[in-house]
């Protein structure tokens, strides 16, 4: 230990190669800090043997810190160099960048949608090939992507006055389209009349999108973040973005067809 200011020394039980890794933690009574846990696991999924320090007082963490001039824990270093935290280790191993755009939580939502509509369809249809299967998913990608949008109104309606034409022109709209979207897909979900009223709202807001995500991105060429996933996303506005509303534009056609031509 430092004798100084009661911090284990880096050098203190150091062990030579290539594989070895040391990390300072905070291990105490009532927190274990998770990023130190995730951190631990990185390294030794990525062979490293781990040289585990925990720092089990607030005095010894804060020590830590001046000591080693970081503002956080927990600390990674190997052969000597200081990696840094979580991230920084995820971003050596992975090249992950938390910064990076990226289309991954909106295709997570389509893929887990797509599967609840198999099990749904498989379960009380008996076949997974029907168009109620293709109409459950697009209900069920609908309110999984309100559901996103719901848990931060404000921050989504924030990111959404960079595109949205009508939520510019009236900014109440941006607070207003998480629940018509959620309304939409679950009157959808419950299908019959229900689909029916469903459809002008998915009609409407789809058709709005559709056409604000055209000129931001096509027309003007702006590079934005899409707010479909909510106000934190780092989801760029695009294709994919532009595909959300053309399903809704297609289901609010879809339904009353359905209803005229196959009754």
């Amino acid at each position: 230990m430092d004798s100084e200011n009661g911090t284990p020394s880096r050098q203190e039980g150091r062990q030579e190669g290539s594989n070895h890794a040391v990390l300072y933690r905070m291990v105490m009574d009532k927190h274990v800090c998770p990023y130190g846990l995730k951190s631990k696991w990185l390294l030794q999924r990525h062979g490293y043997e781990v040289e585990d320090h925990h720092l089990i007082t607030r005095e010894q963490t804060d020590a830590f810190k001046t000591e080693h001039d970081v503002s956080t824990t927990p600390q990674a270093f190997i052969e000597d160099t200081r990696i840094g935290g979580y991230d920084a280790l995820r971003a050596r191993f992975t090249g992950y960048d938390k910064t990076k755009k990226t289309y991954t939580p909106v295709l997570m939502i389509f893929a887990i949608s797509a599967l609840m509509a198999f099990a749904v369809a498989g379960g009380f249809i008996g076949t997974v090939f029907t168009l109620r299967t293709i109409e459950l998913f697009a209900a069920f990608a609908m309110t999984a992507l309100a559901l996103q949008k719901l848990k931060d109104v404000e921050s989504f309606s924030t990111m959404f006055l960079n595109y949205d034409l009508l939520a510019r022109r009236h900014v109440g709209y941006g607070y207003v389209y998480p629940f018509a979207e959620a309304a939409a897909g679950l009157l959808m979900i419950m299908g019959g009349m229900a689909g029916l009223i469903g459809a002008p709202i998915a009609l409407f807001i789809g058709s709005v999108g559709a056409v604000s995500v055209y000129k931001a991105v096509y027309i003007d060429k702006r590079e934005l973040k899409c707010a479909c996933v909510g106000g934190d996303s780092n989801v760029p506005l695009g294709f994919v973005s532009l595909t959300e509303n053309l399903v809704m534009i297609a289901m609010g056609l879809w339904m009353p067809l359905k209803m005229i031509f196959l009754s």
